[in-house]
């Protein structure tokens, strides 16, 4: 399965992606996590498809932050540098301003390009939690997405995610789930994001082997540790496919 690592840009972001490159099959770049302005998710990943034309790269798109016009145009950006996918959700709402609703739903912003904006090549997709019903995620998946990520994995939602990822096979539809791991150093940053933590880096290579053959990919992170992130993705080369 891929390995990919969950990379949130700084201005040192170049320098940090030279550091990690050997361990990953590419990226998943966050879009201002948590509403604080950051390097733009799109624009740092295009230059890193650039950089790095074999790895997998594929940014959050976050539409409370953007109006029609940009998430077009960025969208277009995306699809003519040949990112390996946008992956559009509402998000978190920004910690300066309001929310732009302009976009009411990932599935009317998905539409829009598409259907007016007149993406090629670019593949959308969206991000699933587990936080709902078996039912209504594998209803949300069979909509008219190219890939699926599956948020808040953890031992209970284990279940869930195998029926999820058996859905996905039969549509062809590839699936990635978020793979966040707690550390002592990471502890303040899981709580702010509010996330469960997926396992503990003692028990990294326990948890991977059971989502091989399950998913095509996993979004490592150990969340704002970044020598924790580095130990992890050792951890994890075994598992690269």
């Amino acid at each position: 399965m891929k390995i990919l690592n969950e990379f949130v840009p700084t201005r040192k972001f170049l320098k940090l992606a030279e550091e990690i490159a050997p361990l990953v099959d590419g990226w998943n770049v966050t879009d201002s996590a948590a509403g604080f302005p950051a390097p733009s998710g799109v624009v740092v990943s295009c230059i890193l498809k650039q950089k790095y034309p074999e790895k997998y790269v594929c940014p959050i798109f976050i539409l409370h932050y953007k109006g029609p016009v940009e998430v077009g145009g960025l969208a277009l950006a995306a699809d003519i540098i040949g990112l390996d996918g946008l992956a559009v959700t509402m998000g978190d709402n920004p910690k300066y301003g309001e929310p732009i609703k302009m976009l009411k739903s990932s599935e009317e912003a998905r539409d829009f390009l598409r259907t007016q904006v007149k993406l090629k090549n670019l593949k959308l997709g969206c991000l699933l939690t587990a936080r709902r019903s078996v039912e209504e995620t594998i209803e949300r998946a069979k909509g008219a997405w190219d890939f699926i990520y599956f948020m808040r994995l953890e031992d209970k939602t284990f279940p869930i995610l195998e029926q999820v990822a058996k859905e996905c096979k039969k549509m062809n539809k590839p699936i990635y789930a978020y793979f966040l791991v707690g550390t002592p150093k990471n502890v303040e940053t899981v709580k702010m994001i509010g996330w469960p933590v997926t396992t503990t880096m003692a028990n990294v290579e326990k948890t991977a082997a059971k989502l091989e053959g399950m998913v095509d990919g996993i979004i490592a992170t150990c969340a704002g540790d970044a020598e924790g992130d580095k130990e992890m993705l050792q951890k994890l080369q075994k598992f690269r496919s």
